[in-house]
């Protein structure tokens, strides 16, 4: 448990100061394309959402965070217009169905985007391409078709924010309304019933980095100068934030850089921690050392006691009764009397030889009845038998 808590304090320490250090640090410029109206940084569409209500005075501004169906279906919507600014607009069949209703009304959308949907671009005819060029040099050279609108000196934006045109335009639907110094359209209009739609390929001409210089502003407010004036613009959001409704906790977590990083250091963290905590934790099994055989030391020290005390002939006793012992049990013999049919006996029973019995027999009656015995005796005594032990049936 203490390796626990050290390990737990550890890394909230850690935590702390990360967070503390991430907090304090200069806060770099995030040039991530975000159009959302919001975004401060260079390009989001500050400056142009608060914009709105100059551009299009008295016009009610309505966001919206639902895709063009929800937001169209059974509105009955007249003289709006629509603007829908971001990287990529996803749009489906039931999408562009209403917003061709819409539009027959008398209303007109305004779409600026890198990308479109696959269904989008096929109905439209319309491809996109870019010139290419260094970002940080002057891109090509933008005007407007209109004499009306156009420039002596044609507007040159940097950074490529006008370097996107639209290398296929079909020419029976749309209109060019702007074209680059190499004659490509990168402004059109398609018109539905008493609504047109408007198409510009570069989003980041209406981003706050662009409209924070003189010559951008003039140019978005000629491109917007072409939608009429308006009782409401609606404010996609869809494309760019998505389903804003999700306020979930991961959701704030992912939104900013510092808690993102934080919130995967954690998991690092606890991910190590399971890791190392999944080895077994037990204390050390020692090692038992197995009962050692002492039976033949046991026989060793005996037979040293024997050996001192040099007593023979209690050595002998015990034998013969051993020996006399083994007879009794294995052939049902009597033991009190050794002598010839006794002996005839157990050469009958045990199937030993008749000489070794007779010496065997003999050998016992001669140290039974003695009062010393020496080593000699006592080693026949023992020859003759383990002898008949192995002669023995």
């Amino acid at each position: 448990m203490k390796g626990l808590k050290l390990y737990l304090v550890g890394s909230a320490v850690v935590m702390v100061l990360y967070l503390i250090a991430q907090y304090y640090k200069p806060k770099p410029t995030d040039w991530t394309p975000t159009y959302v109206k919001e975004d401060k940084n260079p390009f989001g569409t500050y400056i142009l959402y608060h914009e709105l209500e100059s551009l299009f005075p008295k016009a009610l501004i309505s966001p919206s965070n639902l895709p063009v169906y929800n937001t169209l279906k059974d509105k009955g919507f007249e003289h709006t217009n629509y603007l829908i600014i971001a990287g990529e607009v996803q749009m489906d069949a039931l999408d562009y169905e209403e917003l061709v209703k819409y539009m027959e009304r008398g209303n007109n959308v305004f779409i600026a985007a890198y990308q479109l949907s696959d269904f989008l671009r096929d109905t439209l005819n319309l491809r996109m391409n870019s010139v290419a060029s260094i970002s940080n040099l002057k891109g090509p050279a933008l005007n407007f078709v209109n004499p009306a609108l156009k420039e002596k000196r044609p507007y040159i934006f940097n950074k490529g924010l006008g370097d996107q045109y639209f290398s296929l335009v079909d020419t029976l639907r749309a209109a060019a309304l702007g074209r680059n110094e190499g004659g490509e359209v990168n402004f059109v209009k398609y018109n539905y019933g008493k609504g047109a739609l408007y198409m510009l390929p570069s989003p980041q001409l209406l981003s706050n980095y662009n409209l924070l210089n003189p010559a951008g502003t003039r140019y978005i407010a000629k491109v917007l100068s072409h939608l009429p004036v308006a009782e409401r613009v609606i404010w996609d959001e869809n494309n760019t934030k998505g389903n804003v409704d999700d306020q979930s906790v991961l959701r704030v977590l992912f939104k900013h850089d510092q808690l993102r990083w934080a919130y995967y250091l954690a998991l690092t963290g606890l991910l190590l921690f399971i890791l190392f905590e999944m080895k077994r934790r037990q204390r050390i099994i020692p090692v038992i050392v197995p009962l050692k055989n002492t039976s033949v030391d046991f026989v060793k020290v005996v037979g040293k006691v024997y050996y001192q005390q040099r007593d023979n002939r209690d050595i002998v006793q015990k034998k013969i009764s051993y020996f006399l012992e083994y007879v009794r049990t294995n052939y049902r013999l009597k033991t009190s009397k050794l002598d010839q049919e006794f002996m005839a006996d157990l050469v009958l029973k045990s199937g030993v030889n008749e000489a070794v019995v007779q010496q065997l027999i003999e050998m016992i009656n001669r140290v039974n009845n003695a009062v010393m015995v020496n080593d000699e005796q006592l080693i026949n005594l023992n020859k003759l038998i383990e002898k008949f032990y192995k002669q023995a049936q």
